[in-house]
């Protein structure tokens, strides 16, 4: 008969520090597991399962969220639709990318470190694709054709190519100190967010203002800015783990909690941005021309290129990181029970 020997799991004192995570008591995979352990472990109850899964569940979800609407929309003839077929590729991209980086950061330090470069990738392009998404079609009616709206993508662009080197420098310095590490990663997130959001913070304005109408973009907007805002504080302040380490090990911590939240986010943003443009289609049409390829898919490629190259040249300077030597990579011997209950 065939059998599975899953993978052990272990103390947070029996792992290299940097492994650790803040609250986190247990449930470690071995530092230097192999990529078919990485895979096993899925399907057993580690730190990193329930992440895992939160993002690669929802992967498959757009996927068939893409091509059910590929089924309906002609995304190769119809140059409008365009920006949205990015958008949904960048959407797909980023929770896979998530479940990969967690699937497979526990082979070694060095691993780590790239697994959580490509995820910080993704996460600066998915920023982009929703530049694209907005500046084509949520837009507010003054803005569309002025200066803001002709510069949105390409200086999106540009931000993606800041959250991308921020984030993966903020790797380097989160051992020595680890609370200007988390500036910086927090900062590279929430400024492409914040410009993205320029033009739905002034469409929710006007719309309070003025007592408009609420379509049903805009209330998706707004369900998308609020589970952004959870995403947002559940990232910074680790709770609930913060609070009582050792009692979220498995189910339940920060992390968790922030992948659902994303998910939800963009589960609403999409809904908002597939509403908008399918109502605002002829008035967007009468007023802007065609989008071409060098301003989509040419800038997409570009912004893919400069974030591999990224990427890259960190992966290359790795040796300067925190415990990415291989003896780092070596379990020392376990702790007394008592020591670990202590700590927790």
């Amino acid at each position: 008969m065939l059998t599975i020997k899953l993978p052990q799991i272990f103390l947070v004192h029996q792992v290299p520090r940097i492994f650790w995570e803040d609250g986190i008591m247990s449930g470690y995979r071995h530092p230097g597991s192999s990529a078919l352990d990485c895979v096993l472990s899925s399907f057993q109850m580690t730190n990193e399962t329930v992440n895992i899964w939160t993002h690669f569940l929802p992967a498959w979800y757009f996927v068939w969220r893409f091509l059910v609407l590929s089924s309906s929309l002609d995304f190769c003839r119809e140059p409008y639709l365009w920006p949205l077929l990015i958008y949904l590729l960048l959407v797909c991209l980023y929770p896979f990318a998530s479940s990969c980086a967690h699937t497979f950061s526990s082979m070694s330090a060095r691993a780590r470190h790239i697994c959580y470069f490509c995820d910080y990738g993704a996460l600066s392009l998915y920023s982009l694709g929703c530049a694209f998404a907005y500046g084509a079609y949520a837009m507010p009616d003054h803005w569309v054709s002025g200066g803001l709206h002709r510069y949105f993508v390409p200086a999106a662009a540009f931000n993606s190519f800041v959250c991308t080197g921020l984030s993966c420098y903020s790797r380097f310095p989160e051992l020595d100190r680890p609370r200007l590490s988390k500036v910086l990663r927090t900062a590279a997130f929430v400024y492409p967010f914040l410009y993205d959001n320029i033009p739905l913070f002034s469409r929710l304005l006007f719309c309070f203002w003025n007592d408009c109408a609420w379509s049903e973009a805009v209330a998706g907007y707004c369900y998308h800015l609020l589970f952004a805002l959870l995403t947002g504080f559940l990232f910074a302040s680790h709770l609930p783990e913060r609070l009582a380490p050792g009692r979220f090990d498995y189910i339940g911590h920060s992390h968790q909690l922030f992948h659902i939240c994303a998910v939800l986010g963009t589960h609403f943003q999409l809904e908002a941005v597939l509403c908008d443009a399918s109502s605002r289609r002829a008035w967007l049409r009468g007023r802007l021309p065609a989008p071409g390829l060098p301003g989509t898919f040419g800038t997409a490629a570009l912004v893919l290129l400069g974030n591999v190259a990224i990427i890259g040249a960190f992966t290359a300077a790795l040796s300067r990181a925190p415990g990415s030597s291989s003896s780092t990579t070596s379990v020392p011997p376990a702790r007394a029970a008592g020591t670990h209950d202590a700590a927790g």
